[in-house]
Parts: structure tokens; C-alpha cells; sequence
């Protein structure tokens, strides 16, 4: 299988174009004809993340985020709760689930591997690589490699996708190299009087600091500015 020699390509790829296109031509050395990977993060109860690279119908892509799908999506819900591939025929599907799952049937996705690519923040940082058939029942007996390639390529999209949202958090928030340099120093437990000693500032000028790096953040404290940084691989 040539899927593994590809794979470093993944995380090289320059634009969300040519990582769709690259997973389209990996699909089929995989046995699939459909493909989806999704990523969420969840910076708290109130904000979430989510970004999707598609190599499937145009018209399944189209629907899922017109109806909303990304909250009634049995495969998210699935990589949520557990880290271990499953067959699409495996999972227990809820009732508000039923719409979701007759109609990705309909458009390539009859039979599938859902695959988790989990982080070691739990359900705050988790994405999700499926592969899909128009064939009912095709990955019904996929073989064991199959799932090992699957689950290194969900792990390549995972940090190519973590990477692309983290350069867009910076961007838009304006954050610096010294202000996530001084969330570095939080996270290790350095207090304000010790990184005011080693920057040769005061106490009290390290708190300002530590506020406009909140703001950048828009988090209220340093725990939940630190806990941001955290999730989007800024630290």
C-alpha cells in the first residue's frame, strides 16, 4: 500500500486544496470512494471550532452544513466518545441521527470507516477521518491494514488541520511571540514576581502584559488565556 509513503506529504501540504485533492487520491488505494475528515475545538462551553476538509459529493457537503449536521453527525459523536475505528454498521445511532445517516447513504457514504484521531485534551480537541463506499456492506470485512493506514492518515489531517487553525488564531488575534512566550512561563508555574525577576521588570508590569495577552485571547484569566493556547498548539 502506497498510503504510508504519502503520508509525509500530508503535513507539507501548502493550501486546504491540495490536502482535499491529496485525500481524494488516497481514497481509492484505501478501497473507499468517499472521504470526509472533520476537526473540532472546543475552547469552552461557548465557543467551538470546526473545520472539515471534504473529498465526497458536492451535494452531501453541501447539505451538511446547511442542515446543521456537525451537531446531529453519529461519526463525530463517535470519535468523541471513543478512540478505536469502527465500521459504519457498527454504530448505535440515535433517533435525530436518522436524517444524517439516510442521507450520507444516499450520497457515497453506504458503507464507512470512522476513524478517531483523539489529542490528549479529550473532547476539547478531537477530529475524525471517514472513509466511505456506495457499496453497502464494503467495509464490512476491511482488512486489519486498512484501519492502522486509516488511523496514521486521520492523525496527518488532524495536525495539518491543527496547524492551519493555529496560524489563523494568530492572525487574527494579534498575539506575539513574547505574549505566548509569557503563557509558556504560566503554564510551567512561574509566578508574576519570578518572571519579573528573570525579565528584569516589574511584578506589576508583567500583570499588564499578562492582560493584553488575555485580551488577545479573549480569555477572562490567565488559566483559561494558558488553556487556549494549549488547545490551538501555540504552546
Amino acid at each position: 500500500m502506497h498510503v504510508i509513503e504519502r503520508l509525509p506529504s500530508v503535513r507539507r501540504a501548502p493550501s486546504a486544496e491540495s490536502v482535499v485533492t491529496l485525500l481524494g487520491q488516497l481514497l481509492p488505494l484505501m478501497g473507499a470512494d468517499s472521504g470526509m475528515f472533520l476537526s473540532l475545538i472546543a475552547d469552552d462551553a461557548m465557543r467551538t471550532s470546526i473545520r472539515s476538509l471534504l473529498a465526497c459529493d458536492e451535494r452531501w457537503a453541501v447539505e451538511y452544513s446547511r442542515q446543521g449536521w456537525h451537531g446531529k453527525d453519529p461519526w463525530l459523536r463517535y470519535a468523541l466518545e471513543s478512540q478505536t475505528p469502527i465500521r459504519s454498521s457498527e454504530l448505535h445511532l440515535h433517533a435525530w441521527e436518522a436524517d444524517f445517516n439516510a442521507r450520507s447513504t444516499e450520497l457515497g457514504f453506504a458503507s464507512a470507516l470512522v476513524i478517531p484521531a483523539p489529542s490528549s485534551f479529550g473532547a476539547a480537541r478531537v477530529g475524525v477521518l471517514v472513509l466511505g463506499s456506495s457499496t453497502p456492506g464494503h467495509f464490512d470485512t476491511a482488512d486489519h491494514l486498512v484501519l492502522i493506514v486509516a488511523r496514521a492518515l486521520a492523525m496527518e489531517l488532524h495536525e495539518w488541520l491543527l496547524r492551519t487553525i493555529r496560524e489563523d488564531l494568530v492572525e487574527r488575534s494579534g498575539i506575539t511571540p513574547d505574549q505566548v512566550d509569557l503563557l509558556r512561563r504560566e503554564a510551567s508555574g512561574h509566578t508574576s514576581k519570578m518572571i519579573a525577576a528573570d525579565l528584569r521588570i516589574k511584578p506589576k508590569a508583567v500583570d499588564r502584559r499578562f492582560q493584553r495577552a488575555m485580551e488577545r485571547l479573549d480569555a477572562p484569566d490567565r488559566k483559561t488565556a494558558v488553556r487556549i493556547a494549549r488547545l490551538y498548539g501555540l504552546i
